[in-house]
């Protein structure tokens, strides 16, 4: 760690987001159903997009010692939401355990970016700091909330088939 928490949590930040690319980008590989593969290339590329963005600004602090305001100030959303929502890929996901099983898990990794960026963000005294944690922490909070829904609904399914209704 520097000295300074600004790079500290970019670097940080980075780190989460390469990860979490790579983990889409090898969920996508491993499965054999072409709707879940692109739902989860959705997710990876919308981690590239964070890394692209987390690596301008690293470049620019190092630089001059500010952060780029213009790099997230367009309102650009999630691309998550059009894959997400589609009831087919949720029946397909739902029948394909490991595709399930990372949903879980990526629920955990949106969670911990989502926890870095709002604790920086708080803690943060520049206004251009302060919006680029606000807005990953919105982006990520948009991926979490989408990954918590579909994982409701495929326990609900699950628990439908396997009749654990009490009804």
């Amino acid at each position: 760690m520097t000295q300074d928490p600004t790079l500290d949590i970019l670097k940080h930040a980075l780190l989460l987001e390469k990860r979490g690319n790579a983990f889409y980008r090898k969920v996508a590989q491993n499965t054999t159903n072409s709707a879940v593969e692109c739902f989860f290339n959705v997710m990876a590329d919308e981690e590239a997009k964070h890394i692209q963005v987390i690596t301008d600004q690293m470049r620019a602090y190092k630089s001059d010692g500010q952060l780029l305001s213009t790099v997230f100030e367009d309102g650009e959303k999630s691309e998550a939401p059009s894959q997400i929502l589609d009831p087919d890929q949720k029946s397909q996901i739902a029948a394909a355990d490991f595709e399930a099983a990372a949903i879980s898990a990526a629920i955990s990794m949106e969670e911990k970016a989502i926890q870095l960026y709002a604790d920086r963000a708080e803690a943060a005294t520049d206004k251009t700091e302060k919006a680029l944690y606000n807005w990953l922490s919105g982006w990520e909070r948009e991926h979490l909330n989408f990954l918590i829904d579909m994982d409701k609904e495929l326990t609900e399914k699950v628990w439908y088939d396997q009749q654990f209704w009490p009804f």
